[in-house]
């Protein structure tokens, strides 16, 4: 490929990227699938003969993960609040032998610990972990611990399990926090993780949430890969404007204005079957669209690493984790 060629094309999906509207639309995904430099697709049975496991499974983008998974081979592990809703996803998969249904919440630490329980007692070996559960509360709401529900179900579930779940974590297995590119508007809020100091705004709240996922992706990296290769390999991923149920229900107005130019779910959840696909790209990174993306766009967003650590202290503390030496001196 020509070098002018190739740099034109960047130059294209990362200008479609800073302006939003087009690239986290169907509009940006159908382009960027004619970029010269698009990876190739997975092969038909990439995921043969692997485990991988995909939270909030019933509906939209985590359905949409789950179809994809299993048809590329993979024995899906769908963990869920409704199991019925469950059963149902289950029996409508390309191949419904291959696949399992769990009963979770994820922001009840109590239901992940019996989930990990069970599962480590049946399952040897999971070589994906995908945390697509999420919710968009109208009012504030609080997890059974009493925590503010988008931090409880977007990163003390989601840290809990993955911890829990290590022991049979396939080396390098890719763990893929479901973020959206909604946190590019908030900056991270380690002084008041359980929204309390002001008025509540739901999309301001999952958006912090989303926003601490990122902040804390090098501190998990680091924490779940000490051991060289032996550690899966932490990833968040968005999928831009992406039509699903949970968007319809939690913010109907923008879903309605949206609606011509919304991907579809299987868009939506594209990167993130290619990187269970691909087990091999580096951690620590926000991807979109097959490509790693800067985590902040705008300078008020930043803040300085301690916060970052701030964070994840409260998260150790929540979840009654055993924090690393280098945890504890950051």
């Amino acid at each position: 490929m020509p070098l002018l060629t190739q740099r034109l094309a960047r130059a294209a999906d990362t200008a479609m990227d800073r302006l939003v509207v087009l690239g986290y639309t169907r509009i940006g995904h159908a382009v960027r699938r004619r970029l010269p430099h698009w990876p190739a697709d997975p092969a038909p049975d990439a995921l043969a003969g692997r485990h991988v496991a995909v939270t909030g499974a019933t509906s939209g983008l985590g359905e949409a993960t789950a179809r994809g998974a299993s048809d590329l081979g993979a024995h899906v592990h769908l963990v869920v609040r409704d199991t019925d809703k469950g059963e149902r996803v289950a029996a409508a998969l390309p191949a419904p032998g291959r696949v399992t249904v769990w009963h979770c919440d994820g922001g009840d630490l109590d239901s992940v610990r019996a989930f990990t329980n069970a599962l480590l007692a049946q399952v040897p070996r999971l070589d994906g972990l995908v945390h697509n559960a999420g919710a968009l509360p109208a009012t504030r709401t609080e997890s059974p611990q009493g925590h503010e529900l988008t931090m409880a179900l977007h990163v003390l579930g989601p840290v809990a399990m993955t911890e829990a779940l290590r022991p049979v974590l396939s080396a390098g297995a890719p763990v893929i926090f479901v973020t959206s590119g909604g946190m590019y508007a908030q900056r991270l809020r380690a002084d008041d993780p359980d929204y309390h100091q002001q008025p509540y705004s739901g999309a301001t709240a999952y958006a912090r949430s989303k926003r601490a996922q990122v902040e804390l992706l090098p501190l998990l990296q680091r924490r779940w890969v000490a051991e060289g290769e032996s550690g899966p390999s932490v990833h968040a991923a968005h999928p831009g404007w992406a039509d699903s149920p949970g968007l319809t229900s939690s913010l109907p107005r923008f879903a309605r204005v949206t609606a011509p130019i919304l991907r579809s779910p299987e868009a939506g959840a594209d990167t993130v079957l290619w990187l269970l696909a691909r087990p091999g790209q580096p951690g620590g990174q926000l991807w979109h669209d097959r490509r790693p993306r800067p985590t902040h766009l705008v300078s008020r967003t930043r803040v300085e690493r301690a916060e970052a650590a701030r964070l994840w202290r409260w998260v150790v503390e929540i979840t009654g984790l055993a924090a690393t030496k280098t945890e504890t001196d950051s």
